[in-house]
């Protein structure tokens, strides 16, 4: 097993250089010379308030030095990664804040041996010293189900503790009555986390290992085992799963819930979680509760205690009245805790009405006839075109993009079967090109819908009231024109946009006097086969392709090769 990379400087100093970061990010913070320790820059403003320090190992940014700030955390202790702070740091700490005149300290510690320890001997020690310190350790996690002499595990419900607490201190609350509130706080939360893969501490391999096809229930924010292992379930049976185990009379370490009860909820991403997947899971879970009839007072969303790169997440619930959401609604200016708008979650709000589109200016004709006809004869030929190359298009596509342009050509084509199957096409040219433009940007997808979309539109705009040879020559100069305004490329980039071109100066034969269609319309076709076939040779200037090495590039353009087809089906649909 490989160790996995990391983004550091140096496997010892990593954490040094983290919090040196922040700081230096940050002119709210300071750090404490020859420690690691954080405090607020604004120490003087402590002064008669009671101090509030926390700390734990490194490895779970943004906590606990993100939470500082005034209406939260007045410092911060760290360890390296995943290791308790050291006593010294600790201690250095609290001497700190006590000479900023602090009315008391309080040291919010996760339920951690290591933490409890170093913690409680600094503690100690302080007291010796003279000065008023106390501690209470929190321990949120809901993941087992029989009691376990160490008591439960500290886990991201400690953020909501560092606010009730902050809270309370900024409003002059006294030790005592910060302690009493939070123990009764901290007996009212559980969390729960879920992980779909491992974390590694820098320098060494993965903690633990998952199946491609598994997740793990009740893990610890170091990589801890868990309760259990299942096969990789959907978003919303994963949130359903969770909240049943947090929840379940059979599980001593549940948190109580029933209908009626407000609750904080809190959706954390473990480390490595796309914020994409995490607002399903915060959607899920608001869904889920409300379905319990519990009341989701406030959410969090976001990064809060992660475990370096764990893909995972975490659920918190707090359950609350209204002087606890006022204390969580409190301003702060730690930079980590979100800027949360004083209102609950809602699985169902009101959606904004769609604006009505605008009557169009198009003249409607009725769709019969051998104008028609003929319309439907050609979208049919070119539909047949586009299916059969498909595979070609894809193969094409695979040299400079994601192999799916024939994919996508097909998805318009069928598109364009079934609408005109359904009913006859507009035989105005004007409303005719007006539609198919509505129905590609609708159905077809990616930026080649778009840009057939853009030119179908101009040049439909170009045939407004008219029928004749030289209105075609000037709808097709008109949707080239508004392809390469928009999509940024130009003749000789390797693209769509060469065929196009290529094509549109062959049908300018259109504006002469005594001009036919096919023999021009003929020409053209050739035209545009011969500049797609030159795509072959050309440095991509624009479009995904222009990010690969000209050398790799051996194949011409698959979209100057679909507008060569089209072209050619468009021709012979009107030779038939």
């Amino acid at each position: 097993m490989e160790v996995p990379k990391k983004l550091v400087n140096s496997v010892t100093g990593c954490a040094d250089e983290a919090l040196a970061g922040l700081v230096t990010c940050n002119a709210n913070l300071r750090l404490l010379q020859g420690h690691r320790v954080v405090l607020r820059a604004d120490l003087v403003a402590i002064k008669g308030r009671v101090a509030l320090l926390s700390g734990g190992g490194s490895g779970h940014e943004p906590a606990h030095a993100g939470f500082i700030g005034k209406g939260m955390l007045t410092g911060v202790v760290a360890g390296a990664v995943f290791t308790s702070p050291a006593v010294g740091s600790i201690l250095a700490a609290i001497r700190a804040v006590t000479e900023a005149g602090a009315a008391g300290t309080l040291l919010i510690v996760k339920n951690y041996t290591g933490d409890r320890l170093n913690f409680g001997l600094a503690l100690e020690r302080a007291r010796a010293e003279g000065s008023d310190v106390r501690m209470v350790v929190v321990g949120d996690d809901s993941a087992f189900t029989a009691p376990k002499k160490a008591g439960r595990r500290g886990l991201c419900g400690t953020i909501l503790i560092h606010k009730v607490a902050g809270a309370l201190a900024e409003k002059g609350a006294s030790l005592d009555e910060i302690v009493e509130k939070l123990s009764a706080v901290i007996k009212a939360m559980g969390t729960l986390g879920l992980s779909l893969s491992p974390c590694s501490v820098p320098g060494s391999k993965p903690t633990f290992q998952l199946a491609d096809d598994e997740m793990e229930l009740g893990l610890g924010i170091h990589g801890e085992a868990g309760v259990r292992r299942m096969k990789l379930l959907p978003a919303d049976e994963a949130v359903e799963t969770m909240l049943a185990h947090m929840t379940d009379p059979c599980n001593a370490s549940r948190l109580p819930l029933s209908p009626g009860d407000s609750v904080v909820l809190v959706v954390n991403n473990l480390g490595g979680l796309s914020c994409l997947e995490l607002s399903i899971v915060a959607g899920a879970a608001v869904r889920c509760l409300e379905s319990r009839g519990v009341r989701v007072a406030r959410v969090l969303v976001g990064s809060f205690m992660t475990a370096l790169e764990m893909a995972g997440v975490s659920l918190t619930l707090m359950l609350v009245d209204e002087e606890l959401v006022g204390l969580l609604d409190a301003k702060t200016t730690a930079v980590a805790w979100p800027n949360l708008p004083a209102a609950p979650a809602a699985s169902k709000r009101e959606e904004i009405p769609a604006p009505k589109e605008a009557p169009r200016t198009t003249q409607h004709e009725k769709s019969t006839g051998p104008g028609a006809a003929r319309a439907r004869l050609v979208l049919e030929q070119v539909c047949s075109t586009l299916l059969e190359m498909q595979e070609k298009l894809n193969e094409l596509d695979r040299a400079a993009g994601d192999g799916d342009c024939g994919h996508t050509h097909a998805r318009a084509a069928r598109a364009i079967q079934v609408w005109v199957r359904a009913e006859p096409p507009p035989a105005a040219p004007a409303q005719l090109l007006s539609a198919l433009a509505d129905l590609l940007l609708e159905k077809m997808g990616g930026s080649s819908g778009v840009l057939y979309g853009l030119f179908l539109t101009a040049a439909a705009r170009a045939l407004l009231g008219r029928d004749d040879l030289p209105a075609w020559a000037d709808a097709v100069d008109a949707g080239a024109e508004a392809m390469g305004r928009y999509g940024g490329a130009a003749p000789g980039d390797r693209t769509m946009l060469d065929s196009v071109c290529a094509a549109a100066r062959a049908l300018a034969a259109l504006r002469s006097p005594g001009a036919e269609l096919l023999p021009v319309l003929g020409a053209a076709v050739k035209s545009a086969e011969a500049a797609a076939e030159a795509t072959r040779h050309m440095e991509a200037g624009a479009g995904r392709a222009s990010y690969i090495s000209s050398a790799e590039l051996r194949l011409p353009d698959p979209g100057a090769v679909a507008v060569a087809a089209v072209l050619r089906a468009v021709l012979e649909g009107l030779q038939s």
